[in-house]
């Protein structure tokens, strides 16, 4: 049996450097702002036993485009596929988080809510803290019930850019 490959690229765009990944399936792996190499590979690795990650900036030009196109405030929503590796209950709320639109926010119980799971909201948290591809399933646009900004993997600095971003794009129509 022959290993899963997974390609990968640095990701840079004017201020923004972060690892993507890509198995044939789709883009499986958006990283955080400024993250080593390393958070790339423990992620696949424990995730895709037994790949082998390639360095292939060629084969996720597609998704870097789009990545691309979105920094600038173009792209609303990403086309591409993607390939997630989750339990159904993560799918769930990674689905949930796709009908977000562009530019607006909703809290964990929204979230809880759409998925008729009302009392999860601190699984479905989790669940979001567990998204392996920030931006192109924006779980930037979750927040807390009162407004306030919430955990994010990338960390509260790269969700509050992502949502400026969002907000100037929004605001400039």
């Amino acid at each position: 049996m022959s290993k899963r490959a997974i390609n990968w690229t640095l990701f840079t765009y004017e201020d923004w450097n972060m690892h993507i990944a890509a198995t044939a399936k789709g883009l499986c792996y958006v990283g955080s702002q400024n993250k080593p190499y390393e958070e790339l590979y423990a992620w696949t690795t424990s995730r895709f036993l037994g790949c082998i990650l390639l360095q292939d900036s060629d084969k996720l030009q597609p998704y870097t485009s789009e990545l691309i196109e979105y920094l600038q405030g173009v792209r609303k929503s990403f086309s591409l596929p993607s390939d997630f590796q989750g339990t159904p209950f993560q799918l769930a709320v990674w689905h949930a988080l796709r009908s977000i639109p562009y530019g607006e926010t909703k809290s964990y119980s929204d979230i809880a809510a759409q998925i008729n799971k009302p009392s999860a909201v601190r699984a479905v948290g989790t669940a979001i803290g567990a998204n392996p591809v920030l931006i192109t399933v924006p779980c930037h646009r979750v927040i807390g019930k009162n407004g306030a900004l919430t955990g994010y993997r990338g960390g509260i600095e790269m969700k509050s850019m992502l949502l400026q971003l969002e907000r100037d794009a929004y605001d400039a129509k």
